[in-house]
Protein backbone atom coordinates (compact mmCIF):
# COMPACT_ATOMS: atom_id res chain seq x y z
CA UNK A 1 0.00 0.00 0.00
CA UNK A 2 1.49 3.40 -0.89
CA UNK A 3 2.08 5.41 1.97
CA UNK A 4 1.15 8.71 -0.09
CA UNK A 5 -2.64 8.79 1.48
CA UNK A 6 -2.01 8.29 5.30
CA UNK A 7 -1.78 10.62 7.49
CA UNK A 8 0.90 10.71 10.03
CA UNK A 9 0.75 11.93 13.46
CA UNK A 10 -3.09 12.89 13.24
CA UNK A 11 -3.56 13.30 16.83
CA UNK A 12 -0.56 16.36 16.89
CA UNK A 13 -1.23 19.80 17.15
CA UNK A 14 1.03 22.47 15.46
CA UNK A 15 3.06 23.89 18.04
CA UNK A 16 1.59 27.40 18.59
CA UNK A 17 4.30 30.26 18.98
CA UNK A 18 4.27 32.15 22.58
CA UNK A 19 2.88 35.58 22.78
CA UNK A 20 5.43 38.48 22.55
CA UNK A 21 5.89 39.59 25.87
CA UNK A 22 6.41 44.04 26.06
CA UNK A 23 9.79 45.18 26.21
CA UNK A 24 8.40 47.62 28.71
CA UNK A 25 8.29 47.29 33.09
CA UNK A 26 4.94 45.78 33.76
CA UNK A 27 3.70 48.64 35.48
CA UNK A 28 0.11 47.94 36.68
CA UNK A 29 -2.11 49.80 39.12
CA UNK A 30 -4.12 47.84 41.72
CA UNK A 31 -7.00 47.42 39.61
CA UNK A 32 -4.95 46.05 36.82
CA UNK A 33 -3.43 43.48 38.67
CA UNK A 34 -6.89 42.06 40.14
CA UNK A 35 -7.63 41.70 36.59
CA UNK A 36 -4.37 39.68 36.03
CA UNK A 37 -5.12 37.09 38.46
CA UNK A 38 -8.70 37.22 37.62
CA UNK A 39 -7.38 36.47 33.78
CA UNK A 40 -5.61 33.33 35.02
CA UNK A 41 -8.10 32.14 36.95
CA UNK A 42 -10.38 32.15 34.57
CA UNK A 43 -8.22 30.73 32.04
CA UNK A 44 -7.11 28.03 34.25
CA UNK A 45 -10.81 27.45 34.86
CA UNK A 46 -11.29 26.80 30.92
CA UNK A 47 -7.93 24.52 30.69
CA UNK A 48 -9.59 22.49 33.41
CA UNK A 49 -12.98 21.99 31.15
CA UNK A 50 -10.97 21.17 28.19
CA UNK A 51 -8.49 19.04 29.19
CA UNK A 52 -10.99 16.46 29.98
CA UNK A 53 -12.15 16.33 26.37
CA UNK A 54 -9.84 13.93 24.27
CA UNK A 55 -11.14 15.15 20.86
CA UNK A 56 -8.41 17.25 18.21
CA UNK A 57 -10.85 20.64 18.28
CA UNK A 58 -10.57 20.60 21.80
CA UNK A 59 -6.63 19.86 21.80
CA UNK A 60 -6.24 22.93 19.52
CA UNK A 61 -8.60 24.63 22.06
CA UNK A 62 -6.07 23.44 25.11
CA UNK A 63 -2.91 24.69 23.33
CA UNK A 64 -4.12 27.99 23.09
CA UNK A 65 -5.51 28.46 27.18
CA UNK A 66 -2.03 27.01 27.95
CA UNK A 67 -0.09 29.18 25.69
CA UNK A 68 -2.15 32.16 27.49
CA UNK A 69 -1.36 30.59 30.69
CA UNK A 70 2.14 31.04 30.23
CA UNK A 71 1.79 34.48 28.96
CA UNK A 72 -0.42 35.59 32.03
CA UNK A 73 2.07 34.20 34.04
CA UNK A 74 5.11 35.92 32.85
CA UNK A 75 2.67 39.29 33.25
CA UNK A 76 2.05 38.26 36.75
CA UNK A 77 5.50 37.70 37.54
CA UNK A 78 6.99 40.83 35.45
CA UNK A 79 4.33 42.93 37.51
CA UNK A 80 5.30 46.26 39.29
CA UNK A 81 2.87 47.28 40.88
CA UNK A 82 2.42 51.59 41.75
CA UNK A 83 1.50 53.01 44.98
CA UNK A 84 -0.42 56.16 44.59
CA UNK A 85 0.30 57.43 47.52
CA UNK A 86 3.87 57.73 46.08
CA UNK A 87 2.39 59.69 43.27
CA UNK A 88 3.29 63.26 42.55
CA UNK A 89 0.48 64.65 42.95
CA UNK A 90 0.87 68.16 41.18
CA UNK A 91 1.72 66.11 38.24
CA UNK A 92 0.96 63.53 35.65
CA UNK A 93 2.54 59.89 36.49
CA UNK A 94 1.34 56.41 36.19
CA UNK A 95 -2.02 56.25 37.42
CA UNK A 96 -3.31 59.84 37.40
CA UNK A 97 -6.23 60.87 35.85
CA UNK A 98 -5.85 63.90 33.90
CA UNK A 99 -9.35 66.15 32.82
CA UNK A 100 -8.23 68.01 29.58
CA UNK A 101 -9.59 70.81 27.08
CA UNK A 102 -8.99 71.14 23.50
CA UNK A 103 -8.37 73.82 21.85
CA UNK A 104 -11.60 73.10 20.22
CA UNK A 105 -13.13 73.46 23.73
CA UNK A 106 -13.70 69.39 23.82
CA UNK A 107 -13.13 68.03 27.52
CA UNK A 108 -11.36 64.48 27.73
CA UNK A 109 -10.69 62.26 30.76
CA UNK A 110 -8.04 60.31 30.58
CA UNK A 111 -6.12 57.82 33.56
CA UNK A 112 -2.80 56.41 32.47
CA UNK A 113 -2.82 52.62 33.55
CA UNK A 114 -0.45 49.81 32.92
CA UNK A 115 -0.85 47.93 29.26
CA UNK A 116 -2.81 45.05 29.98
CA UNK A 117 -5.38 47.51 31.60
CA UNK A 118 -5.39 50.00 28.60
CA UNK A 119 -8.13 50.49 26.43
CA UNK A 120 -8.63 53.68 25.36
CA UNK A 121 -12.43 53.51 24.13
CA UNK A 122 -12.47 53.91 27.81
CA UNK A 123 -9.88 56.66 28.43
CA UNK A 124 -7.83 54.27 29.52
CA UNK A 125 -4.33 55.01 28.60
CA UNK A 126 -1.43 52.56 28.08
CA UNK A 127 1.43 54.50 29.80
CA UNK A 128 3.95 53.91 27.13
CA UNK A 129 1.05 55.48 24.64
CA UNK A 130 2.46 58.23 22.74
CA UNK A 131 -0.24 60.51 24.23
CA UNK A 132 0.56 59.34 28.07
CA UNK A 133 3.91 60.15 26.83
CA UNK A 134 3.29 63.75 25.83
CA UNK A 135 0.62 64.08 29.52
CA UNK A 136 3.63 62.48 31.53
CA UNK A 137 5.04 65.22 34.18
CA UNK A 138 2.35 67.83 32.80
CA UNK A 139 0.76 70.10 35.76
CA UNK A 140 -2.50 71.97 35.99
CA UNK A 141 -2.69 74.86 33.53
CA UNK A 142 0.49 73.46 31.30
CA UNK A 143 -0.86 72.84 27.61
CA UNK A 144 0.45 69.55 25.89
CA UNK A 145 0.43 68.55 22.23
CA UNK A 146 -1.38 65.37 20.92
CA UNK A 147 0.62 64.27 18.30
CA UNK A 148 -1.92 62.38 16.15
CA UNK A 149 -2.32 60.71 12.48
CA UNK A 150 -5.38 63.31 12.22
CA UNK A 151 -3.19 65.72 12.88
CA UNK A 152 -1.50 67.21 16.57
CA UNK A 153 -3.91 68.65 18.91
CA UNK A 154 -2.93 70.87 22.02
CA UNK A 155 -4.53 69.99 25.46
CA UNK A 156 -4.84 72.37 28.13
CA UNK A 157 -4.57 70.05 31.75
CA UNK A 158 -7.28 71.17 33.70
CA UNK A 159 -6.93 69.04 36.54
CA UNK A 160 -4.64 66.00 37.81
CA UNK A 161 -5.87 63.81 40.73
CA UNK A 162 -4.93 59.76 41.46
CA UNK A 163 -7.82 57.01 42.52
CA UNK A 164 -8.15 56.49 45.98
CA UNK A 165 -5.63 53.98 47.77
Amino acid sequence: MSRAFVKENEDQVPELPERPQSPHPNFVTPRGLALLKQQLAELEQDKHRHATEQNLLDKEALQVIERDIRYVQERLTRAIPVDYAQQPKDQVDFGAIVESEDENGVKRSFEIVGEDEADPNLGKLSWVSPLALALKDAKVGDTVVWKRPAGDLELDILSIRYPAA
